[in-house]
């Protein structure tokens, strides 16, 4: 399993930009976790499911 760093949640360019989002209940700092088919936060059980276009 490949270790995440804080990092690989920011992109540098103009500015600092996120690059997952953040979890709408818990606020800026709680990121959204990337799973196959939906999103989910650990800190409050949040899931947005995706869809196939």
């Amino acid at each position: 399993m490949p270790s995440i760093k804080k990092s690989d949640f920011y992109s540098v360019g103009d500015g600092l930009k996120r690059t997952r989002r953040v979890c709408p209940k818990c606020g800026p700092g709680v990121f959204l976790a990337e799973h196959k088919d939906r999103r989910s936060c650990g800190a409050c059980g949040y899931t947005e499911f995706t869809t196939k276009e």
